[in-house]
């Protein structure tokens, strides 16, 4: 894991967010650590990642399937009591 000091990461940003893709990049301040830079999908596995309703519905095995969504129209029917 590398370690930058808040400085040279301000300075070298792009190459921190690259090197984050392999392993978090430290981020120093005043010789402590102070922060660290993760890539987007470790952070999410971090943190339980939790997709909104839009997503899971998009991602079901049903999506795309056809559906017939008719009512049945008719107001009688037998119940049995």
């Amino acid at each position: 894991m590398q370690t930058w000091q808040l400085q040279e990461a301000k300075a070298k940003l792009s190459t921190v967010l690259k090197r984050c893709k392999k392993e978090p990049q430290f981020i120093t301040l005043r010789g402590e650590e102070e922060a660290v830079v993760l890539n987007l999908q470790e952070y999410h596995r971090l943190i339980g990642y939790k997709q909104n309703l839009f997503e899971f519905f998009q991602k079901s095995p049903l999506y795309g399937l056809s559906l017939d969504l008719e009512r049945d129209k008719t107001l009688d029917r037998d119940i049995k009591l």
